[in-house]
């Protein structure tokens, strides 16, 4: 009779520990934006990063931090459930910036089974014509 009971006992809390282990995944449809070249004159551009939840749990995203102010993201805020997709969309404003070639992180924090994952935008922003 104990054996059985111990038996039970260890098959119910397997059960709850394989259940547990569930997790959120996230994939993107890239994770990497190029602007290509635009003008000092029109500096404010913008592109939207969409992912998937390919996991079996809810996935949340917790934090969106650029790696400066000139990055502004923006995220979906509800739980993504498996199998459905967010956006993340991501304004760079090149205003009071010298003109150039620009690389930025987006460093998103997740409670997927990666929980950080970095997206990146780069463009090159051309100087105004001098009048």
């Amino acid at each position: 009779m104990k054996k059985t009971l111990f038996l039970l006992a260890m098959l119910v809390m397997s059960i709850g520990y394989a259940s547990a282990q569930t997790k959120a995944d996230i994939k993107f449809d890239k994770t990497t934006h190029n602007f290509g070249t635009f003008p000092e004159a029109n500096p404010i551009v913008n592109c939207t990063f969409t992912f998937t939840n390919i996991g079996d749990a809810p996935l949340v995203i917790h934090q969106a931090v650029a790696s400066c102010g000139c990055a502004v993201p923006e995220y979906t805020k509800e739980p993504i459930m498996p199998g459905k997709t967010g956006t993340i969309k991501v304004t760079y404003n090149g205003t009071g910036k010298y003109p150039g070639h620009f690389k930025k992180s987006i460093t998103l924090r997740t409670n997927a089974k990666t929980e950080m994952v970095r997206l990146y935008i780069e463009g090159d922003m051309t100087a105004k014509e001098a009048k």
